[in-house]
């Protein structure tokens, strides 16, 4: 049965993907590879996996103002992810999604979401559509 999650809109747009879920801070940064997407930082909850193509759902960015390129480079490479989910999207975040062109939306509770399950991102609208679980 699908649930509806109304959050605040960062970034406009609409993607429908998998959703990559992570109860820990990620840095863009140093934290994930720029040339492959995946997930290099140790002891991360998500290390090994990669963020391309999924719904990407995290508390809040960390570390360096790079991460916002670092997110641009991501998706200028395909590796990017299809749209940021956060519980408070701070400015690096922001502003590497919005150069990105990456769907973004926060203020969403993140216990809700399931990792693995399909989702559907309005940011435009500034909600978040579990699908299935």
């Amino acid at each position: 049965m699908a649930e509806l999650l109304r959050g605040r809109r960062i970034h406009g747009g609409r993607a429908r993907a998998q959703l990559l879920v992570s109860g820990e801070a990620l840095s863009f940064f140093g934290g994930v590879d720029p040339d492959t997407g995946i997930v290099t930082e140790r002891g991360h909850p998500l290390e090994g996996r990669s963020v391309a193509g999924k719904v990407l759902a995290f508390p809040h960015g960390k570390g360096s103002t790079v991460g916002s390129y670092s997110i641009y480079r991501l998706a200028r490479q395909g590796r990017g992810p299809a749209a940021i989910v956060n519980q408070v999207c701070e400015t690096i975040v922001a502003v590497g999604a919005i150069i990105a062109d990456i769907p973004c939306v926060d203020h969403i509770d993140l216990l809700r979401l399931e990792d693995g399950a399909l989702a559907e991102v309005d940011a435009d609208r500034g909600t978040v559509e579990v699908l299935d679980r």
